[in-house]
Parts: structure tokens; sequence; C-alpha cells
């Protein structure tokens, strides 16, 4: 578990308090670490109070606290003299973190203009802030896997990784950063500069198989990248469906010991489809099934971590909350998910629906704009999720040159218009061509809140509350955020 603020009071005052405030408002019962930074220092204590009393005054500062160390929890803190950066995540490519940090300069102008460099060039999973009396610059991964969220009101304006850590500096309504974006925050509010974000494009003439081989070279790349740090082992949210397959099978081909994590309620037809995929793969599995009553007791903690009233969200959340909980068990630190696979190769029905009733242009539109919003609708829910258990999600199809590849494949590549075709035309003759076995390369897409059976439970523990399924998800939100406020 980990949170980061940075704040700036508009009028001059010291924002040493406020930022404290939120420090210590993270109550996981657990020990924590902070950290404390200003414009011209950084100190880092396990003592919240002792680190209050190395403070000073200052109108500009940001902190964090964590259930990790420092360095576990990905944080990197850079003084430049008129200026400080703080740092956190992770960079897989093409240069390692280090080689990106230690190019940052020794002024705020030379920081700025290699932050910009950084968030250009690198891939990874990460925010940043550049704390400079008067101003707090901000950027967050071009993909948006970080959380990074940005608000203010009369006294300040703020960027944090929670929701919550904005409601309890009294911003009502905090909104997701922009991916990819540079944020500058004065005593004037927030401007932004978008310096890498994907764009709509005109599809490329290309073949269905031509597609294949870019992808295939793509995907390995990707999670190479993503495991290359990794000693050992790691783990796949598994599914047994064909992205959660294609990311196992890919992970095993780089050496690593892949184990399968499957959650489900129990008798739902899906355990067994997992199991049959298990065994094609040869991949360890461990499956953990629950009930209703386990459904009705997670859904408190994941409408509290997922900061929305959302019941689909809350849903999903479900599950990935059960594997974070399933990973911590099994000593798993990485977990690897397929993430906006969907969004990318047009794994949705609606799209299929859309491309019949409206045909390949609107269809193609929508699909951008999911592809741009991903990190609202889907990343930022299960890495906060996952990260309270200190397990970090990586999402090796939420990469960048994935992202551009395939928004400019013609819709053709990735579904048919008729509503027999199987979507993601392109992923599973990718996934062939690799040698993934055909009892996963050709299964039909299930949407996991249905195939996992948890978004029927919602509706039945919802039910026998005598309150709609939405009605019952808001007040269960509302209670968690007047409890952070």
């Amino acid at each position: 578990m980990k949170v980061t603020v940075a704040v700036l009071s508009k009028e001059g005052k010291s924002v040493i308090e406020p930022v404290l405030d939120v420090l210590k408002s993270v109550d996981v019962g657990q020990p924590l670490n902070f950290g404390l930074m200003t414009s011209k220092k950084g100190n880092f204590d396990k003592n919240l109070a002792l680190l209050s009393k190395q403070s000073t005054d200052t109108a500009v500062a940001a902190g964090f606290a964590t259930t990790q160390s420092k360095t576990a929890a990905g944080y990197d803190f850079l003084p430049l003299g008129d200026a400080s950066v703080l740092f956190e995540g992770q960079i897989y490519a093409p240069i390692p973190k280090a080689g990106y940090l230690t190019q940052i300069g020794q002024s705020a102008k030379q920081g700025e203009a290699s932050l910009q460099t950084l968030l250009g060039e690198a891939e990874g999973d990460y925010a940043f802030w550049m704390l400079k009396e008067g101003t707090i610059m901000a950027g967050r991964d071009v993909m948006g896997i970080q959380p990074l969220y940005f608000g203010e009101n009369r006294d300040i304006v703020a960027y944090a990784t929670s929701r919550a850590a904005l409601w309890k500096l009294g911003i009502e309504e905090p909104k997701s950063f922009a991916p990819g974006t540079l944020g500058f925050a004065d005593k004037t509010g927030f401007s932004f500069r978008p310096i890498k974000i994907p764009s709509y494009v005109e599809p490329k003439q290309i073949t269905l198989e031509e597609a294949a081989q870019t992808l295939q070279t793509l995907l390995v790349e990707s999670v190479r990248r993503r495991v290359a740090d990794l000693e050992k082992e790691v783990a796949v949210a598994f599914s047994g469906g064909l992205d959660s397959s294609l990311l196992a099978y890919l992970a095993a081909k780089e050496g690593k010991r892949v184990s399968l994590l499957h959650v489900s309620l129990e008798n739902q037809p899906e355990t067994e489809e997992a199991i049959d995929a298990a065994q094609a793969l040869d991949l360890p599995m461990q499956i953990e099934l629950f009930k209703d009553t386990d459904v009705e007791a997670a859904l408190p903690s994941v409408v509290t971590l997922i900061e929305e009233p959302d019941p689909i969200k809350a849903a999903i959340g479900v599950s990935f909350y059960w594997v974070a909980e399933q990973a911590v068990q099994s000593k798993f630190k990485v977990v690897l998910a397929g993430q906006g696979a969907d969004e990318l190769f047009g794994g949705y029905q609606r799209y299929v629906n859309q491309a019949c009733k409206d045909g390949t242009e609107s269809t193609r539109k929508t699909m951008y704009q999911d592809v741009v919003s991903m990190h609202e609708n889907n990343l930022e829910r299960d890495r906060k999720l996952m990260g309270f258990y200190d397990v970090e999600l990586r999402c090796p199809f939420a990469s960048y040159a994935i992202a551009e590849f395939a928004l400019g494949l013609p819709l053709e590549c990735k579904l048919e218009p008729n509503e027999d075709t199987l979507r993601k035309l392109v992923l599973r003759r990718a996934a062939q061509n690799l040698g993934l076995p055909a009892i996963i390369a050709d299964k039909p897409k299930k949407a996991v809140q249905y195939s996992t059976g948890i978004n029927d439970a919602v509706k039945r523990i919802a039910k026998n509350s005598e309150k709609p399924v939405d009605q019952y998800i808001t007040e269960l939100f509302l209670r968690s955020k007047n409890r952070c406020i």
C-alpha cells in the first residue's frame, strides 16, 4: 500500500500540515515508511512525528506513505538545487530507470527538459513530481497505468495517487490526470502540455497475416521487458482465455517460472475451462473458489479501493482483489494481467454490434476512445486493488508501441461485422503463429464479471438487502468516502 501527494498553497502559506494530515490518515494496520519533500530537500523516516520536526514551513511540498521500503515501493528523490524531483514507479525500456534519472540535471530548467524527454521515451508504469517554489510539475506514464489525480479548492492545488488523499485535503471532485502529459500547477490552477498520447489514424493497408507477424514481435518484446527484472518467478491473473494464456505462454518462453492464479465463484464453467487451458500450457495453477458471502465480505474493501460507486467496476474489482490476496499468500510480488487487449483488438461484443449497425469508421472511433480512456475505465482500478497488497500489476498489452500499432489496423483485422465473429482476430492469429494451443487461441471471449459469476452474485446480494444494485454500491462508496474525509 502506498499513497503519494503533492500540494501547493495559492496564498503562499505552509502546506506541511496538510501533507502530514494525508500521511497520518493512511492506516492499514502495518508499519509505514514516510517521505516528506520540499523544493530544497527530502527527509525519510518510519516515525512521522520525527519527520514533521525535521520539516520547515514551505508553500510547496510532497509526501508519501508506504508499507514497503522506499526502494521497493519504486520511489526516487533527486535534489536539483533550485528544485527537487520525486519519481514513483518502474521503467522497462529503452533505458533503465537509473539511466533516465541520472540525466535529470542540476536545475529546474534542466529537470523539466529531462522529464519531458523521459515521458516521451520511457516505457513504464510511473508518475513524477518536480517541486519548485511556486510550482509543481507532474507527469504520468503514457498509458496511465500508474494512478494519478489532481484537483484544487480555494486554498490549494494538489496531485495525488488516490482520490481519497485529495478528499482529505478538501478537494471534492478530483480528476484523473491525462496519461503522457505534463501538468503545471501554480496559484492560478493547472495547465497541461500533452507529450505523447495515442492518435486516431486512418487504417493502414495490411493483411491479417502481416499484422499478426508484427504483433507477435511487439508482444514478445513487451512481455520480455516486463519480466526481465524478475529473478525467477512471475504470476499471471488467469481466466483460461486468450489474453492471460498468451501472457503466461510468453513469460514461460522467457525462462520464468510461471504460476497461474485463478479465482471464481464455485460451480462456474470457467474454472473447468481454465483447468483445461492450464493443462494445455503445462503450467501450474492455483485455484481459489468463493461463495456469495465472500463477495459480500469483499465488496466494502473493493469499493473503498476503487474509489467509485460503479457496480460493474466493483464486480470486476472483486476478482482482482482476490487475485491480489492469492498472490500475497504465495509471496508473488508481480502479477501479469491481460488488461487492454479487449480495447485494442476488439474483444467486446458491443464492437461487433456497433459495426453491424453503424459501420467500420464509427466502430474504430469508439475503440480509439476506449483505448485513450482505459486508464480511467480499467487500469487505475486494478492497479489500486493490487497495490493495496503491495503486489505490482504489470500489463504487457498496455504498451504504447502495441497501442499505436493496434489503432492503425483496419477493423477487419480485429473482427468481422457479423454476430458469429470470434473477435480479436489478429491476436488469435498471432497466438496461433507463436504456438499457443488451439483450445485456447480459438476460445470465445467472456467478460470477467460474468464468466466468474461475480456480477450475478452482486445482484443477489443487493436484492437480499432489498436495494437496487446501484444504490447498494453507492451506499458502500459513501460510507468509505465519509471515513476518508
